[in-house]
C-alpha cells in the first residue's frame, strides 16, 4: 500500500543536517526528518553534577522541548505551567541516555556538555531526529573543545556514532520512519537507538493495536537497522 508521503515501505524521509546553526553555541544541528525539524545545540562547561564530582569523569545530558506551535494548534509552554510533562521527561532521559553510550567520560574529564533538543515543527519521529541531530552537534562541540585544549582528541572520548529511527507496522506492513500519518495508524509502534558499529542502546516497542509475534519483531529491528545504517552514513557525511 501506498503511503501518504509517497515513499517506499522501507525508506527514510528526506535528511538533512544544516550544522553551526547557531553562532553562539559550541556545536548547533538543525536536523530534518521530512517535515519534522529539530534544533539541537551543544553546550560544553566546566565541571560536573555534584554526584560527578572529583570522579575524573565528565557528564553528558540532554534536554527536549516542543515549541508551542510544532504541531497544528498551539501547546502551552511548559515552563508556563511550572511543571515538565511525563513524555518531555521521558524523551530527555532518552537523550542523554543515547548520547552517554558513545561517550569515554575518563576521556572528557571532568566537564559537562549539555544537549538542547528543540522541537520547531513536528511530524512524526521527533526523538529520533533529536537523536540523530543530536549526535552531530555533539561532534562538533568535541572538535570545539578540542581546539580550546579542553580534551585532548575528539576520537577518545568518541567511542562510536549513535543514530535512531522509528518503525512500525501499519495494514499489516513494517514501514521505516515513521511520519505522523503513519504514527497514528500503528498497529505497532518502535523506536530503535543503534551505534554506528551496529550494537543496540535501546529499543522502544509497543503493540497499539494488535500484539506482535518474534517473526514480526525480528523483521522491525531488522528494518530499522538498516535505517540506522543508513543514518550513520548521513551523518559522517555532513560531518565531512
Amino acid at each position: 500500500m501506498t503511503r501518504s508521503d509517497g515513499r517506499a515501505k522501507d525508506q527514510l524521509r528526506p535528511i538533512k543536517f544544516e550544522r553551526n546553526w547557531l553562532e553562539n553555541a559550541e556545536g548547533s544541528c538543525l536536523v530534518h526528518f521530512g517535515r519534522t525539524r529539530v534544533l539541537c545545540v551543544a553546550s560544553v562547561s566546566a565541571g560536573v553534577p555534584r554526584f560527578k564530582k572529583d570522579s575524573g569523569e565528565g557528564w553528558v545530558t540532554a534536554e527536549y522541548a516542543m515549541l508551542p506551535r510544532s504541531t497544528e494548534s498551539r501547546s502551552d509552554r511548559e515552563s508556563v505551567k511550572g511543571k515538565l510533562g511525563g513524555r518531555t521527561q521521558e524523551i530527555s532521559r532518552l537523550v542523554g541516555r543515547s548520547l552517554r553510550a558513545v561517550i569515554n567520560n575518563k576521556a572528557l574529564g571532568e566537564n559537562t556538555i549539555v544537549l538542547d533538543c528543540d522541537v520547531l515543527q513536528a511530524d512524526g519521529g521527533t526523538r529520533t531526529a533529536a537523536i540523530t541531530g543530536a549526535y552531530v552537534a555533539l561532534v562538533d562541540a568535541l572538535k570545539w573543545a578540542k581546539n580550546k585544549g579542553i580534551i585532548d582528541s575528539v576520537e577518545k572520548v568518541l567511542i562510536d556514532s549513535v543514530a535512531a529511527v522509528s518503525v512500525g507496522i501499519i495494514d499489516g506492513e513494517v514501514r521505516l520512519d515513521l511520519h505522523y500519518e503513519d504514527d497514528v495508524r500503528a498497529q505497532t509502534d518502535m523506536n530503535v537507538v543503534m551505534t554506528g558499529g551496529g550494537k543496540y542502546i535501546e529499543v522502544q516497542g509497543t503493540a497499539e493495536g494488535a500484539p506482535f509475534d518474534k517473526s514480526e519483531l525480528d523483521n522491525l529491528l531488522a528494518v530499522a537497522a538498516q535505517g540506522c545504517v543508513e543514518l550513520t552514513k548521513l551523518q559522517l557525511e555532513a560531518l565531512k
